[in-house]
């Protein structure tokens, strides 16, 4: 029943026994219906998958000739991929979006038709689309559905919003190339990004975070801080890490490594290539092969890149007979592997192609399983508060195809319930989020802006340890299946650090920056007291650079705060004098003279704390 605060315009879909359908649909039988609202995920993706459509009819009434693609609903917004002669412009994004308002003004009915597939497949053939020729090719439905507004027509499955005049607020955003399917071996399309809301100030609010966003782009501020960078003669997604970045990196994996130990973990290496057998045996060349690289042949034997670091964490666990007194045992491993990845997916540090991931593996019995799922939650806990992030707990349940028996996933998603519940931590239940061997707990992250990033992770593997017979000897003598629980805290560390670049907006707190103090003398006289001042912050430990250049000390200080260095010491006669520094916070401004020793005391307490800005 509609709740009798709802308003009718909320509505956009409807939900018969749990599937979305258009709010025409008929019902032929008892069922249960719910309102699909424009606050839920289901409704905003009508809405935004009806906006897409608005956009492809817009670009068929310019450019006739334009070959559809397809058109999804994304987060926060939509796109719809074209096939034309010649890219589109930013101009041409501004005759689109006024087309798309006289459609929408005119408020034009989405009509839902059921066609058999060969009717389809000849209408689609007859005006030129190609592209959807080759979806139906596809499909072994003996029918399809189209949607149609005014003269368009478009191979679709729905659902859609009753009309177009429901779309009161939308832009268009950016184009950009893609690659028909993601395959860098088909034709490079025009993609055209937009998004689309009920209200016009939800809409300004989503632009203001973008251009916040923009300015926090960790790719242009990762060449600004000279961080990292990539090159096509290296590889496509494959990243150079510049010293600045790898002191950042340095300084996170040290941080990472010190607080495994303290909690019991043991740091391991393992190749970087390995026989194909093992993959063969993992179940990754049956379920993973296409985001694997090609064999390399060795002496007749075919090795492979590594895509992940279970297996070798297994064997590492199996080169003794395990005794229950010897668990839980703890690996952990700072690990580089190779996933392929298509060049149209590829996305500055965020989606790459050799990344290091901080696999961690526990081998335990049954009993010790929430014990030590509960001890991943509270190390996830404290590290993502000491970066400054907050994070939301979600419990993703056993999805429709997976491994196992009912009773091992009960057991298993039990066991991380009961772990969540130990520390009185508020979750979300995703119902079949669950990858197909293990049910998980996820810790979305949101940055200074609101957004979610990918954060640690805890599985617990159901398939490994029968594939590679994983036991331990118990107390009645006899081999029992050991309890392997996957987990990483960082993710990838790639992916990790250009997010904490976009979550600071490059101005990394002081315990993490890659130069915590630039010393500024004035004139060439306290170059020599730079100096010294200089060797007593590095004697205590601390990153520091000295610019003895001979430009104006305006320029000095204003180049410093471009490059997010957190401290500056002004050196000037008077400083020389007295033995004193003067000092500039990069936000804060001038603090006035210290002794240098109160500064040491004062960045010694914050990297101590790991204070943040």
């Amino acid at each position: 029943m509609q709740d009798a605060a709802m308003r009718a315009d909320d509505v956009v879909a409807a939900r018969i026994d749990g599937k979305v359908v258009d709010l025409s649909a008929k019902i032929e039988k008892d069922a249960s219906v719910r309102p699909a609202t424009l606050d839920s995920d289901e409704g905003r993706e009508v809405f935004r998958h009806s906006a897409s459509h608005v956009l492809a009819s817009a670009v068929k009434k310019l450019h006739p000739e334009a070959k559809l693609a397809i058109g999804p609903p994304i987060e926060d917004g939509f796109y719809y991929d074209f096939d034309v002669a010649e890219p589109f412009t930013p101009e041409d994004l501004e005759r689109f979006e006024q087309v798309m308002h006289e459609i929408v003004a005119a408020d034009m009915p989405f009509e839902r038709e059921e066609v058999p597939i060969d009717t389809a497949r000849k209408m689609f053939k007859k005006m030129g689309e190609t592209y959807k020729v080759e979806l139906l090719d596809e499909i072994e439905d003996k029918t399809v559905t189209i949607y149609r507004h005014d003269d368009f027509v478009d191979l679709c499955r729905g659902p859609h919003l009753p009309s177009t005049g429901m779309i009161k607020a939308f832009k268009l955003l950016s184009v950009a190339g893609a690659y028909w399917r993601g395959d860098e071996r088909n034709r490079m399309l025009q993609r055209i990004y937009g998004t689309a809301f009920p209200m016009q100030e939800a809409l300004d609010e989503y632009l203001t975070r973008l251009e916040l966003a923009e300015k926090r782009d960790h790719r242009r501020l990762g060449k600004e801080l000279d961080l990292y960078s990539f090159d096509q003669e290296i590889g496509p997604g494959l990243v150079l890490w510049h010293p600045k970045g790898a002191r950042i990196r340095e300084i996170i994996e040290r941080f990472w490594l010190d607080e495994h130990y303290k909690r019991g973990y043991e740091f391991i290496y393992t190749p970087h290539i390995a026989s194909e057998r093992i993959y063969e045996r993992s179940g990754h060349l049956e379920n993973y092969a296409e985001n694997m690289y090609a064999p390399i042949e060795i002496e007749g034997q075919r090795y492979r890149l590594k895509p992940m670091n279970c297996p070798a964490h297994i064997k590492v666990y199996q080169t003794k007979r395990r005794s229950y007194r010897e668990l839980p045992i703890r690996l952990c491993e700072l690990g580089t592997v190779y996933r392929y990845e298509r060049g149209g997916t590829l996305h500055g540090m965020l989606r790459v192609r050799g990344f290091t991931q901080d696999d961690s593996h526990i081998f335990c019995t049954p009993e010790q399983l929430s014990d030590e799922v509960a001890g991943v939650l509270d190390l996830a806990g404290y590290m993502m508060e000491a970066f400054g992030y907050s994070y939301e707990l979600y419990l993703a349940t056993r999805p429709e195809k997976s491994l196992g028996t009912e009773e091992e996933w009960e057991r298993a998603t039990e066991a991380l319930r009961a772990a969540l519940e130990s520390r009185n931590l508020d979750y979300h239940v995703d119902e079949g989020g669950g990858v197909f061997y293990a049910p998980k707990i996820d810790l979305k992250l949101l940055d200074a802006l609101g957004r979610g990033w990918q954060g640690p992770t805890i599985q617990v593997d159901l398939n490994l340890p029968k594939r590679f017979a994983v036991t331990y000897m118990d107390k009645d003598g006899r081999d029992h299946e050991t309890v392997i629980v996957h987990r990483t805290v960082l993710g990838s560390m790639e992916r990790f650090v250009g997010g904490l670049v976009e979550h600071y907006g490059g101005a990394f707190p002081v315990w993490l920056a890659p130069v915590q103090v630039t010393v500024l003398p004035i004139a060439e006289p306290q170059i020599e007291y730079a100096r010294s001042v200089r060797s007593r912050l590095v004697d205590a430990g601390f990153r520091v650079e000295t610019d003895a250049r001979d430009e104006k000390i305006g320029y000095k200080i204003r180049e410093a705060q471009l490059q997010q260095v957190p401290y500056m010491l002004v050196l000037g006669g008077r400083e020389v004098e007295s033995g004193t520094v003067a000092v500039r916070h990069r936000r804060k401004g001038d603090l006035g003279q210290m002794e240098l020793e109160e500064f040491v005391a004062i960045i010694e307490e914050e990297v101590r704390s790991k204070k943040l800005d």
